[in-house]
């Protein structure tokens, strides 16, 4: 038979370490229970604000008197050229050409 290096665990220590984990579970479930009921009362108090905080906002702004209505930003208008003014422009594209052209001539 090969021996076992630890030594077996006796019928009274098994149920110290059955009991300590019992405690340390109801210790456990105590501890839990207090922090679901803080955060419930925490939740309760923030709702109870938040409401209160909606309401006041609802009779404020049923006693205000209606906003203005805004007005509508009004377009810009772009001047179109005018014909004489289209006219001096190709008048002047069509001289920058003959410079080019000119320039060209003479290189």
């Amino acid at each position: 038979m090969a021996t076992d290096s630890r030594a077996p665990e006796s019928a009274e220590a098994r149920q110290k370490k059955k009991a300590l984990q019992a405690v340390e579970g109801q210790k456990a479930m105590v501890e839990y229970e207090a922090s679901l009921r803080a955060m419930r009362a925490q939740t309760e108090r923030l709702r109870a604000l938040r409401l209160a905080r909606d309401e006041a906002e609802a009779k404020l702004a049923a006693e205000a008197p209606p906003a203005a209505p805004k007005k509508k930003a009004a377009k810009k208008k772009v001047a179109k050229p005018s014909k004489a003014e289209e006219s001096a422009k190709a008048d002047e594209s069509e001289a920058a050409a003959e410079v080019n052209a000119e320039s060209e001539a003479l290189s």
